[in-house]
């Protein structure tokens, strides 16, 4: 096994115990990114210089005694919405051609602190404003869609190119590529981890998390991220420290939902979702029917706040050099000048119950339990999706419907490889908890993965 093929749990145990140094490691990850981004086109920007003075720092400090804890050493991406001193933040557009970040980000800086090695930035759909990650092609099949908008983020993780890396989440964005290319996502509590320097898409919706092999290995990244930072005002004071997971699934209430989140859902997806319940219920879990409240005003509330949230941080771009920005990004944010303030007032009102809602669900159960997007990674430039029922949807549509409750709510959400459809490509599922119960998720996601094995392994060669 090539050491870019550990996850992070296995690369930490390996540099602790001496068998790997960090400069190895980092080798292996940036042989790889030369192997293999050139067919799926992860990565923007590739730090190759500043990653191996970062290992050799690490290198030096751990033979002096001097340990950060399991990051130290341990190669990793960041989504080109995040800066990091030194490196461009493109966010994947024309518009931001030749910025150049001039400090890191809170997230970038508790990284370096940590003493994870930076090995590049990857692509996303442009500003964080889409699905599917056109640049970048799916690590388990080239011929399908990444995901995004964290696409470069989820498949750099799948293929090996990095050993974890950070996304943001903002009707998905995590949480879909996660799904889509069969590793683990995580999008933390809002306001639990800091967004300052992170390019916003829409302040109310957006969230950073990392990307990885197992959970055990987002709980790692977010101990290290998570905490209160006075530059971003959204986020917890008091929130408790992430714990690394531990326990099994003895006497945990798992909602399974009656409504929504199995409605036109590939049947591929539902049963391997079903099959992952009926094992987590042979573990100890007590299965739980739950009705999701207000589902008929999900997608316009998502689409109510994102929308004029975004075009209001592009305002002065669009109007400057609205022929720099990609179509499909360019008429969202166009869109968005047409909704008024009432209606973003009326998806605020609606917010407003639908989390009140969802803390009534929670008095019944620990965590929810259903299908990361309702299909899995359709053809590259597939646009639309018909289900058996006459229905048609957007692409992106279908793949935001089962995760923009939990932007919207603010609630932490994991999503993990389940399963696989008949071309082999993986299915995701994703846990749902109340406000700040990252330790509740990472705890039944990892019990769930121990006792079935984690399906994040790395692409193959042929990836």
């Amino acid at each position: 096994m090539r050491p870019s093929e550990l996850t992070l749990t296995e690369a930490a145990a390996a540099l602790d115990g001496g068998s790997l140094s960090p400069v190895e490691l980092t080798e292996s990850v940036l042989e790889r990114i030369e192997a293999v981004d050139a067919q799926l086109g992860a990565y923007v920007t590739v730090a190759a210089g500043p990653a191996r003075h970062a290992a050799a720092r690490a290198e030096r400090e751990r033979a002096a005694g001097r340990h950060r804890g399991p990051l130290h050493g341990i190669p990793f991406a960041l989504k080109d919405v995040i800066d990091a001193a030194g490196l461009p933040t493109t966010a994947s557009s024309r518009v931001r051609a030749g910025h150049l970040a001039q400090a890191d980000s809170t997230v970038a800086g508790r990284l370096a602190e940590a003493g994870a090695v930076l090995v590049g930035k990857t692509h996303t759909h442009e500003f964080a404003y889409g699905l599917t990650t056109p640049q970048t092609r799916n690590a388990r099949d080239r011929s399908r869609v990444a995901g995004g908008s964290s696409g470069g983020s989820a498949v750099a993780v799948a293929a090996g190119t990095a050993t974890f890396a950070l996304g943001t989440d903002t009707g998905g964005s995590i949480r879909v590529p996660a799904a889509l290319n069969g590793v683990v996502g995580l999008k933390p509590t809002y306001g639990l981890v800091s967004r300052h320097g992170v390019t916003p898409l829409s302040w109310s919706l957006d969230h950073v998390g990392p990307l990885t092999r197992t959970v055990r290995d987002a709980a790692l990244v977010l101990s290290a991220l998570a905490g209160h930072d006075p530059r971003d005002p959204a986020t917890l004071r008091d929130a408790p420290a992430p714990l690394v997971p531990d326990g099994d699934l003895a006497g945990l209430r798992i909602g399974v939902p009656a409504t929504y989140y199995f409605d036109r859902v590939a049947p591929e997806v539902e049963a391997a979702v079903r099959d992952a319940l009926t094992r987590m219920s042979a573990m100890g879990a007590e299965l739980v029917d739950v009705e999701i409240p207000l589902t008929r005003y999900i997608q316009a509330t998502q689409w109510g706040l994102m929308v004029p949230e975004a075009t209001a941080a592009h305002e002065r771009t669009l109007r400057a050099v609205p022929e720099l920005y990609a179509p499909d990004v360019r008429i969202l944010l166009e869109a968005g000048e047409l909704v008024s303030a009432g209606d973003y007032l009326r998806a605020q009102r609606a917010r407003t119950l639908m989390r009140r809602a969802w803390r009534d669900l929670f008095d019944r159960v620990d965590l929810l339990a259903a299908p990361t997007v309702p299909m899995t990674a359709v053809p590259a430039g597939q646009e639309n999706v018909t289900w058996p029922d006459g229905t048609t949807e957007s692409v992106a549509d279908a793949y935001v419907r089962l995760c923009a409750p939990a932007n919207i709510t603010g609630l932490p959400a994991l999503s993990l490889p389940v399963g696989r459809d008949h071309d082999g490509l993986p299915i995701g599922m994703q846990l749902i908890g109340r406000p700040l119960a990252e330790a509740t998720l990472l705890r039944a996601g990892h019990a769930y993965e121990t006792a079935h094995g984690p399906l994040g392994e790395v692409a193959g060669n042929g990836a």
